[in-house]
């Protein structure tokens, strides 16, 4: 339980640049709060001492404005920033390094009994005023916009925006990396967004990653013409080979 503290502790630094101290964190994060008295009652609610269990999260959602149920699963080093009116039901999973902000609600569709809430793989991150419901599964590192409404299952490393949430972001893999390697992330952009910078850009993106596939056919094509090319090589992000 300490080791987990700790880690707890630790990983507010490393995601939230406006804490200062140690002391801070313990005495006036109630995302903290709230994860230390989870485990808490997850451990009484494993041990069948169910209804004490929920008399400790009734306490911490009183004192944080968290609500997590004792059932719920909650792996290490799970953030919640902010964290007023955050709802986690009873049979939730929540994965390693996983983030949420506040007013998200991983909730249910059903009143039947079992699995009725989702499953968050490791390192996902879901923006504030997002809902996730039903049993569905959201992929590790997928990240969820701000007040989407989720639905259906989310695959890994992809971004889910809207109402009802759908998967945003460039179609093409090799756009996805020309962008991370010049350095800009389309966080949550769809084609019909409304940011016409995000938006140009996609499409310059898609452009560049078209005139480089013209460019290494046209080369190969006066390779084997006998044409002599200059031998300078394309970035590393080309997959044109050329027939030796």
């Amino acid at each position: 339980m300490i080791d987990l503290i700790k880690e707890d502790i630790a990983c507010v630094f490393e995601r939230d640049p406006a804490a200062q101290t140690i002391w801070e964190v313990i005495f006036v994060y109630p995302g903290f709060h709230a994860i230390v008295w989870h485990r808490v009652s997850h451990l009484l609610w494993c041990r069948e001492f169910k209804f004490v269990a929920r008399c400790v999260a009734h306490l911490a959602r009183w004192v944080t404005g968290i609500e997590i149920h004792p059932g719920a699963v909650i792996g290490r080093r799970f953030f919640i920033d902010h964290g007023m009116g955050v709802v986690i039901g009873e049979t939730t999973i929540i994965g390693d390094d996983c983030t949420l902000y506040h007013g998200v609600t991983l909730g249910g569709t059903s009143w039947n009994k079992g699995k009725r809430h989702p499953t968050l793989k490791n390192g996902v991150v879901v923006g504030a005023g997002a809902k996730i419901l039903g049993p569905i599964e959201i992929g590790s590192n997928a990240r969820v916009g701000s007040n989407s409404v989720v639905l259906k299952a989310v695959p890994d490393g992809a971004t889910v925006v809207g109402i009802p949430g759908h998967i945003a972001g460039a179609k093409d893999a090799k756009v996805t990396e020309i962008a991370n390697k010049m350095g800009f992330d389309a966080y949550g952009t769809p084609a019909d967004s409304p940011d016409p910078v995000a938006y140009s850009i996609n499409h310059m993106l898609e452009h560049i990653q078209l005139m480089d596939k013209q460019m290494c056919a046209m080369k190969k094509a006066m390779h084997q013409a006998g044409i002599k090319c200059g031998n300078e090589e394309l970035s590393e992000l080309s997959d044109c080979e050329l027939d030796k």
